[in-house]
């Protein structure tokens, strides 16, 4: 069956290859983009969709996520991934000079400025992993789990590797230091398309592009509304739904085998951190940079009467904008019923203290005293 079914990509991809590019044939591009995403979600989930084939070995290793943050170590077998992470956290990871040293997931958790950081050593991939080749499916599947991906890659072997790794987390429905496009898609059991452009598209997508890929997916009544810019790729994407947006940190281990010249040249790359895991060379740079893709923010509690506690912040995520009643539902999640007012110490408060209720956007290192209802 899955045979039958890359057989079919390779054929569809063939097409549009031999397909001229321009504006004429953009939505027949459309069509077949449609049917390739169609056809590799089958291969993923198995005919029957999300549900079918669960059951089989090829779903992610059963790991308990634990701490506030969970980052994934992802990259080529002996790259340095467990020497990496027995140097982060302690936790003995086995490394040796051979490939695959490393069979199933190992976790590991590191202190970084009061927060617990779950650290997740994956078996190393190989090229068509997304197919299932090495447990290529297992490392992906967890890894979409994760807050971050670490790809781990060697300095001292080609670049082309990089790609080799992003192409296998794109076909999984990963999408590296993305965020998700402003659209309204809804579908809907009558009254055919609503088709609402914000803004104005100069990426491909039309009124006639939606509709050809929605009837690609036996869609014919749906609501779409573009507030962004957005390729035919992209609306793919927020059709099938099942997209993870994930940010990426590529981490060049072993430079101690570099020269300053060919570091010149890797410092090129955005989103990239150098480092020798072996001999704990730029690690401090690598945790801020953890810190700062992470969003994390430091949020330290303070009882009445009392000094706060600087030594056990809790830890939410800046992207979500975190409130007052998050921060609660984080303590308890009964505080919130006999929620009075917050005190707020810090960079959110307009002056010190402020007396807030709960829908208070709070900020990194603010300091909370929670007030409850007489």
């Amino acid at each position: 069956m899955s045979d039958d079914i890359k057989a079919k990509i390779a054929e569809i991809e063939a097409e549009m290859n031999r397909t001229q590019k321009n504006k004429a044939t953009n939505y027949h591009l459309g069509t077949l983009k449609a049917k390739i995403a169609k056809l590799k979600t089958e291969l993923i989930n198995g005919p029957g969709g999300k549900s079918s084939g669960t059951k089989n070995a090829d779903r992610g290793f059963d790991v308990t996520k634990s701490g506030d943050t969970r980052i994934g170590l992802v990259g080529f077998p002996s790259v340095g991934k467990s020497t990496l992470l027995t140097t982060l956290t302690g936790t003995r990871s086995e490394a040796a000079a051979y490939e695959f040293t490393t069979l199933t997931c190992i976790p590991g958790t590191m202190k970084y400025k009061g927060a617990r950081i779950q650290v997740l050593d994956l078996p190393g991939i190989i090229e068509g992993a997304a197919d299932g080749k090495g447990r290529g499916r297992q490392v992906i599947s967890t890894a979409r789990t994760c807050n971050m991906i670490l790809i781990v890659l060697d300095a001292s072997k080609p670049v082309t590797h990089k790609k080799i790794i992003e192409q296998e987390l794109f076909s999984f429905g990963i999408r590296i230091n993305q965020k998700p496009p402003n659209v309204k898609f809804t579908k809907r059991e009558a009254g055919g398309l609503n088709y609402q452009e914000i803004a104005h598209q100069t990426k491909g997508m039309s009124i006639d592009a939606a509709r050809l890929i929605l009837k690609e997916y036996k869609i014919s009544c749906a609501e779409v509304i573009l507030r962004d810019d957005i390729t035919v790729d992209q609306f793919i994407d927020i059709i099938e739904g099942n997209r993870a947006y994930i940010p990426v940190l590529y981490v060049f281990n072993k430079i101690d085998s570099l020269t300053i010249e060919e570091l010149d040249i890797l410092d090129q790359m955005p989103n990239y951190v150098p480092i020798s895991s072996q001999h704990k060379w730029n690690l401090e740079e690598l945790l801020e940079e953890i810190w700062n893709q992470c969003n994390m923010l430091r949020i330290y509690t303070k009882p009445r009467g009392q000094m706060p506690d600087y030594d056990e912040p809790v830890i939410m995520h800046s992207e979500r904008n975190p409130t007052i009643e998050e921060f609660c539902n984080r303590l308890h999640k009964d505080i919130i019923n006999s929620f009075s007012h917050a005190l707020v110490w810090g960079k959110s408060a307009k002056h010190q203290p402020q007396r807030c209720g709960k829908d208070h956007v709070l900020q990194d290192e603010d300091i909370v005293q929670l007030c409850k209802k007489v």
